[in-house]
């Protein structure tokens, strides 16, 4: 067994996540807050249900004052075309969160047939500017 390939597979579960895994544990009622990186725009066209929308541009210590530092946030942004997710759990992990990024995003989630809110649920974005 090569420790190496194993060390890089435990890598990468310990700092990101799938959609269905996510799924499960919010309906297990386990501490996460997700976090919607994109823009203000992007996060009132639709979202994640129970998502809070802070965006990566603005995340600072001012924004996370008050967050639940106990908590596992996850962080998502529109797809694998967007990095908003990826600059987002960044920043939070530099702020001293715990941090894992939503495999696909929005997108995927979407199509894993896990519902949407926000002002249309369930379409695409189309040119609503996700804020990467």
């Amino acid at each position: 067994m090569d420790a190496q390939q194993l060390q890089h597979y435990a890598d990468k579960l310990a700092y990101e996540i799938d959609s269905a895994d996510l799924a499960l544990a919010v309906a297990n009622a386990e501490r996460i807050i997700i976090v919607d990186a994109r823009s203000r725009e992007a996060y009132a066209h639709e979202h994640i249900p129970g998502a809070i929308n802070l965006p990566h541009r603005a995340m600072d210590t001012d924004a996370v004052a008050g967050m639940d530092r106990d908590a596992l946030y996850v962080s998502y942004c529109d797809g694998i075309g967007c990095n908003a997710s990826t600059k987002g759990a960044y920043r939070l992990a530099q702020l001293g969160f715990t941090v894992k990024e939503l495999i696909g995003g929005l997108d995927w989630w979407k199509r894993d047939g896990h519902p949407t809110a926000g002002a249309v649920g369930h379409d695409t974005v189309g040119s609503i500017n996700c804020g990467c």
